[in-house]
């Protein structure tokens, strides 16, 4: 469990908490004293609905939500820390919460063997048809021949990773388990993840030149919204498997519905999409494609971890510290006194 605030919480004190999206209520007992709500729909708001539940609030604890610069302007009065519910924040405008001396904050390390897990299974489902061969199971099929839903074998193969983050290093360690040949790239070379996984540091088109299976394990950022498109699924294996449970903007869905109805390369396992919860047109029909709803971290243990450690950051603003997983403690500077 995680400690009480730092200071006492008083009748007239209690810092108000608003939690966007409909959590384990289990939630709702780490805060104390705290005053908590929690959206009760299982949906997303909208802007205004938003707007009007997080204004007068102390702490907001972010699920999916957009915050821009009209939010942030909106609660600057009042509002210490957007806490972030996931490692994830390109929905945030960080930069505008820093400029009203709003923290923000994140879930970094404990969403790492989950969204490790998760790819594995996108891995194996894609690689061994398994989406498939329940619904040949289900369908009442009875050719069950020796060349029937062939696969392919993973054992052994080559294992590219894109990004070598805490993520993608989870990914690749994996991989020992399968003797696979692990290569990596990044801006540079990472000594921590070669010492951990034995993988071998490459160049982008050489990773995907001579990868089978390919790992995406990169934050959205300018630099890698689109990061694989036409071009680099023409340098692809004809049988290579891609795997993205990291944001879906990084990879232009619309290339890749063209590129897997060519047969430009073997499948694609996705728990994130471009235009979430929409998927391009065409891609829902490919057999050659598994896909999930982004759910990197749905375990009943990552969920609650990550509750925590956005009650430990909220601890820490309202006790006019800088949150431990805080993305902009210059924040601090910008604040007003309350």
């Amino acid at each position: 469990m995680i400690e009480q605030a730092q200071f006492e919480v008083t009748t007239l004190t209690k810092p108000n908490v608003y939690i966007t999206r409909h959590l384990p209520v289990q939630i709702l007992d780490l805060f104390g004293g705290y005053n908590v709500e929690m959206n009760s729909e299982d949906r997303g708001l909208t802007k205004e609905e938003l707007l009007a539940k997080i204004k007068g609030r102390d702490a907001v604890v972010v699920v999916a939500d957009t915050i821009d610069e009209e939010i942030c302007r909106a609660v600057k009065a009042k509002c210490k820390i957007f806490a972030n519910y996931g490692v994830g924040y390109n929905q945030i405008d960080v930069e505008s919460a820093t400029q009203q001396g709003i923290y923000v904050s994140n879930t970094p390390d404990v969403v790492t063997d989950a969204t490790a897990d998760l790819a594995w299974t996108l891995l194996l489902a894609t690689a061994r048809r398994v989406v498939e061969c329940d619904r040949f199971v289900r369908s009442g099929q009875k050719s069950w021949s020796p060349m029937n839903l062939m696969g392919t074998q993973i054992t052994g193969k080559t294992l590219g990773i894109v990004g070598g983050g805490r993520i993608g290093q989870a990914v690749a360690q994996r991989a020992q388990g399968f003797r696979m040949n692990v290569i990596y790239t990044d801006v540079h070379n990472i000594p921590a993840f070669e010492a951990a996984t034995a993988g071998k540091f490459v160049d982008k088109e050489t990773l995907l030149k001579s990868a089978d299976f390919i790992s995406v394990h990169v934050p959205l950022l300018p630099s890698t919204r689109h990061l694989f498109g036409t071009n680099e699924f023409k340098m692809m294996k004809k049988t290579a498997i891609l795997i993205n449970a990291a944001r879906g903007p990084i990879i232009d869905e619309k290339a890749l519905v063209e590129a897997l109805r060519e047969g430009q390369f073997a499948g694609a396992g996705l728990d994130v999409f471009e235009q979430e919860p929409n998927l391009m047109d065409g891609l829902s029909e490919l057999p050659n494609v598994v896909l999930t709803p982004h759910v990197g971290t749905s375990t009943t243990e990552t969920r609650l971890e990550m509750a925590v450690v956005c009650a430990k950051n909220i601890f820490a603003a309202m006790s006019n510290q800088i949150p431990p997983n805080c993305l902009n403690p210059e924040a601090k500077s910008n604040q007003r006194i309350l």
